[in-house]
C-alpha cells in the first residue's frame, strides 16, 4: 500500500474523442509542495481536473489515502479534503468577498469555526479584511485571485489543487501569490501547482513533473529540474 497521499497511476483521461492524458503517474506525499510545468497544451490543467472528477473521460488509478477517487463524483471530492483553485479564478462577482470566502467551507460539520477560518485566510491576504463587504465582481485581478484562494483555504484542505495562479497578474501580485503559497505549504497543506511561469514554480515547490503533450518527459526535485539543461533551455530561457 502506497504512503502518498496522492497515487496516480497510468491515467488517461480526455475530452470526447481527444485523449490529453497517455498515462501519467504522478504522486504527491503528506507535506509535499509539487509543481506541473510545461508548454500551454500540454494536459497540466487536465490533470487538476482528472483529479476533482471535472474530466469525462478518465481511466487508470487514481487514489487518496483510501479513497479510490474514479469511483467518485465531483461533488464528492470537496469532502475528502481536495480544495481546487480553478485557472481564471471563477470567484462569483455578484456576490461578496464574505459570501465567495463562505461557500468555500460550505462541507465544514463545524460552523462555529467559520470566524476562525475566515481570519487564517485575512492573515495570509490582508486586504481581503479590507474588501469583506465588497463585491467580488468589482475587484481587481490580483484581489479576485486572492478570493480565489481564500475560498478554498476555507475548507482546511488537506491537497490544495492551483491551477495557473499567476496568469495574467502583475509581477507584484504574483509574488505577493507565491508568498502566501509558501505560507500555505509551512502550515502544513500539501499542494499540487499547475504553472506555466516555470522560475517561479521551480522556487516554491519542492519536486516537480515536466509535461508534454499528455505525457511526464522528467520529474525530479525542483532543484534537480531547475538546473536540467532541457528544462533551462525549453523554459527557462537562460
Amino acid at each position: 500500500m502506497s504512503s502518498a497521499l496522492l497515487e496516480i497511476r497510468q491515467l488517461r483521461a480526455g475530452y470526447g474523442e481527444a485523449e490529453v492524458l497517455h498515462g501519467i503517474d504522478l504522486t504527491v506525499s503528506q507535506g509535499e509542495f509539487v509543481c506541473i510545468i510545461g508548454a500551454n497544451t500540454a494536459g497540466k490543467s487536465t490533470i487538476l481536473r482528472s483529479i476533482s472528477r471535472l474530466v469525462p473521460k478518465s481511466s487508470g488509478i487514481m487514489r487518496f489515502g483510501a479513497a479510490d477517487l474514479l469511483s467518485l463524483a465531483a461533488h464528492e471530492i470537496a469532502g475528502l479534503g481536495i480544495a481546487h483553485v480553478p485557472e481564471g479564478r471563477q470567484v462569483f462577482p455578484d456576490m461578496t468577498v464574505e459570501e465567495n470566502l463562505l461557500l468555500g467551507a460550505f462541507t465544514a460539520r463545524n460552523a462555529g469555526d467559520l470566524p476562525a477560518r475566515t481570519e487564517e485566510v485575512f492573515s495570509l491576504f490582508p486586504r481581503l479584511r479590507e474588501r469583506f463587504a465588497q463585491l467580488a465582481g468589482t475587484l481587481s485581478g490580483g484581489e479576485q485571485q486572492m478570493v480565489a484562494v481564500g475560498r478554498a483555504l476555507m475548507l482546511r484542505p488537506a491537497l490544495l489543487l492551483l491551477d495557473e495562479p499567476s496568469h495574467g497578474l502583475a509581477p507584484k501580485v504574483v509574488e505577493e501569490m507565491h508568498e502566501a503559497f509558501k505560507t500555505i505549504h509551512s502550515r502544513g497543506t500539501s499542494i499540487l501547482l499547475v504553472e506555466q511561469n516555470v522560475e517561479l514554480a521551480l522556487d516554491v515547490a519542492t519536486r516537480g513533473y515536466v509535461l508534454e503533450a499528455g505525457v511526464v518527459t522528467l520529474a525530479g526535485t525542483a532543484a534537480e529540474l531547475h538546473a536540467n539543461p532541457a528544462v533551462v533551455t525549453a523554459y527557462l530561457g537562460l
